[in-house]
């Protein structure tokens, strides 16, 4: 796993830092074909969308490349999810990559951080679901390079449906929200199960579903 955790940590960087550069436009073109290089040098051999990573256990909630909480995934901050109390918490500190307005985090990624907290947060509660619905009430901006600290617990639940709640607020004011999420999730029947993802395997081919909670919420335990 080292291996592709540290290739995960390099590119974060380089993506930070292509979007914060300010050296010569010559000297961007010649990191571009270093990257087109080291691109196909690892393209030689991928796996399909329908096989599971050989790094991934979801039976514990690893998921490796999973795009918030992945630390083999570039695009990851990445988010480390613990159990704090009824619900989970996690901290983060975000780059200029992740940028909407000038010096402020974009408003789709509050969407895409708070989708998985509160995924992780039914997971963590043995409510394993899907997302049917999510909301969020933005109070005010989320600034860059700042900690911030996002929380998510179970509102309620009735059979297969989760209400699930959240909020990202800054680390040093945990207790004034800046962003507010509200998610409903539901556990499929068995026969969407089976749709969804009948055709899913391991790395050695093994038919491998969702099957308990955490196992499609990438939850990733400190």
């Amino acid at each position: 796993m080292t291996a592709s955790t540290d290739l995960g940590a390099a590119l974060r960087e380089l993506i930070e830092v292509s979007v914060t550069t300010t050296t010569p436009a010559g000297e961007v073109a010649a990191a571009a074909e270093l990257v087109r290089q080291a691109t196909a040098r690892l393209a030689v051999s991928r796996r399909s969308a329908a096989v599971l990573p050989a790094l991934d256990d979801p039976s514990v909630g690893r998921r490796v490349f999973n795009p918030v909480v992945g630390i083999g995934n570039a695009i990851a901050p990445p988010l480390l999810v613990r159990r704090d109390g009824d619900g989970v918490t996690a901290e983060v500190t975000l780059g200029v990559a992740y940028e909407g307005p000038p010096s402020y985090v974009h408003g789709g990624m509050s969407a895409l951080f708070m989708d998985q907290l509160l995924g992780s947060a039914a997971g963590a509660a043995g409510l394993w679901g899907m997302t049917a619905h999510l909301e969020l009430d933005y109070r005010g901006p989320l600034p860059l390079e700042t900690p911030l600290v996002l929380r998510a617990w179970v509102d309620s639940n009735e059979g297969r449906k989760s209400v699930i709640a959240g909020t990202i607020a800054l680390a040093a004011e945990p207790d004034r929200p800046l962003v507010e999420a509200r998610g409903i999730f539901v556990m499929p029947r068995p026969e969407k199960v089976q749709a969804y993802f009948g055709a899913i395997t391991d790395a050695a081919g093994k038919h491998t579903p969702p099957r308990r909670p955490g196992d499609a919420t990438s939850v990733q335990w400190s």
